[in-house]
């Protein structure tokens, strides 16, 4: 119209920019706003796929069956019907049900643990499922083992040295503490000879500490043990000898 018109032409340079800013403004919060209204108008996405779940859900392990004698489908209740191949039999949890049937049962599947023969080659939520635990008992089997194989506390590895050492004939002993003075001795001068306790260790170890009779596999085995000890001898002579 004219008065609209009338009213753009009167509109100073200023005033055109305001209203274009705030347009643009505008602009700006409904593309921020609109991922936020699809979200609310589709609750099936509003569920990350990264929150953990509570419950270990597990497929049932169909495969095709010939039931013995009249059998019933544990799903619709109906007469499977045939001679052979009638349905499908679950492998872990035994639900016997129709062919057609086992596309609708929900993933539920509870294993019986007299079905689950094995530990390793399972299916890992079958194994736990069936035994009722968050993980399998195996791994916290060995993982308890292995902590408890662990380098022990320091001063109680010092001692168990120490007590090994009074049971040496005393020729053996004083031959013993002698050679470990002199290896002390030589890793002060660690800076010239790159010779520290860990180095003398490898290279006196087998020599010290190797047993009567020992196949070679039995030996390398050893050889970690071996450096250990003669490394501990040598940083702890004044104490041990």
């Amino acid at each position: 119209s004219l008065s609209l018109l009338l009213g753009c032409v009167n509109e100073r340079p200023g005033d055109v920019t305001v209203h274009k800013t705030k347009r643009g403004e505008r602009k700006r919060q409904e593309l921020l706003a609109f991922p936020l209204k699809l979200l609310a108008s589709c609750p099936q996405i509003t569920t990350s796929p990264l929150v953990r779940r509570s419950s270990y859900d597990k497929i049932h392990n169909f495969k095709v069956h010939t039931f013995r004698g009249p059998h019933w489908c544990e799903y619709c209740a109906n007469f499977m019907w045939g001679l052979i191949a009638q349905g499908v039999h679950c492998s872990d949890c035994g639900l016997n049900v129709h062919k057609q049937c086992s596309k609708l049962v929900p993933s539920d599947c509870q294993p019986d643990l007299r079905r689950i023969k094995k530990v390793f080659s399972c299916d890992l939520t079958t194994l736990v499922k069936a035994h009722n635990t968050t993980r399998p008992m195996v791994v916290d089997m060995c993982i308890k083992e292995i902590e408890l194989r662990e380098m022990p506390n320091p001063d109680t590895r010092l001692e168990a040295i120490h007590e090994g050492l009074l049971l040496l004939p005393p020729a053996h002993y004083e031959t013993l503490r002698y050679l470990m003075m002199h290896l002390k001795k030589v890793t002060m001068f660690e800076k010239d000879n790159f010779m520290n306790s860990e180095n003398l260790g490898i290279v006196f170890g087998p020599t010290l500490m190797q047993p009567p009779e020992q196949n070679a596999l039995a030996t390398l085995n050893d050889m970690r043990h071996q450096k250990l000890i003669i490394q501990l001898l040598i940083e702890h002579e004044d104490v041990l000898f």
